[in-house]
């Protein structure tokens, strides 16, 4: 990858390393080509936002960072990009919480949820569901409603990176509390997630991860902080900023 790329002081050298793992990701078959146009949806949206992480994502991570350690049975759910873009970081939040990952895919071959795992596992996960569904969300058909009992059949709280908006309301109404990460605002996962974190995923499991750690020895503020979140009052504030120019 470092071949393509331009040296560390371009202006837009982080942007090109993402673009760089998710043609690479491609290649080794854990994105579909049309995580490309995704990604580059998103992308477009971090440029209106100043390409950083706002206040009001920060308060999104710190109420999805209460959520999973509050929940009960909370579960990672993992794609082709954020297995391509976030691999380590996917993992190590995984550890932290503790929750499972699953390979959940929108276009789902046995082959891309192989190399998924693969590539899950060579970053140090230890247990990646997925290969073996043996349960479905409810009111999904085809293959995207597949899933496994253990991991997002059973769970109470599920998070959902990068995530399409038929699944996350599937998700809702099948009574599970669903947090998302979506640079747009405007999206349906968005506006149906129970907390949505507008932010580039690269930056937001990071600090999804910090915020875990810092909150599981404190359950008092965590409940406090799921108590007063206000989901579509942060999409409000990311649509201002954005409207703004910053």
């Amino acid at each position: 990858m470092e071949g393509h790329l331009p040296p560390p002081s371009h202006p837009r050298y982080q942007s090109l390393v993402i673009r760089e793992r998710l043609v690479a990701g491609m290649a080794a078959g854990i994105v579909a080509p049309q995580g490309l146009l995704a990604h580059g949806r998103g992308e477009a949206f971090d440029y209106l936002l100043g390409e950083q992480t706002t206040d009001a994502a920060r308060r999104s991570i710190d109420a999805a960072a209460a959520m999973l350690v509050l929940a009960r049975h909370p579960v990672l759910s993992v794609n082709g990009n954020v297995a391509a873009l976030v691999p380590k970081e996917i993992v190590a939040l995984s550890r932290a919480v503790p929750a499972p990952l699953e390979v959940n895919l929108f276009y789902r071959t046995e082959q891309r949820v192989a190399a998924i795992i693969a590539h899950l596992q060579a970053h140090g996960a230890a247990t990646v569901l997925g290969a073996d569904p043996d349960s479905r969300i409810p009111g999904l058909d085809h293959d995207r409603g597949l899933c496994t009992a253990a991991g997002i059949g059973s769970a109470d709280v599920v998070l959902v990176p990068l995530e399409d908006g038929d699944r996350t309301a599937a998700l809702v109404a099948a009574g599970k509390r669903v947090i998302t990460i979506d640079l747009n605002p405007l999206s349906r996962t968005a506006q149906t997630a129970h907390v949505t974190i507008v932010d580039n995923i690269v930056r937001a499991v990071p600090s999804l991860e910090e915020s875990v750690h810092r909150l599981r020895s404190d359950p008092t503020s965590a409940q406090a902080i799921v108590a007063r979140y206000d989901n579509a009052a942060m999409a409000r504030e990311q649509l201002r900023r954005i409207r703004s120019g910053h």
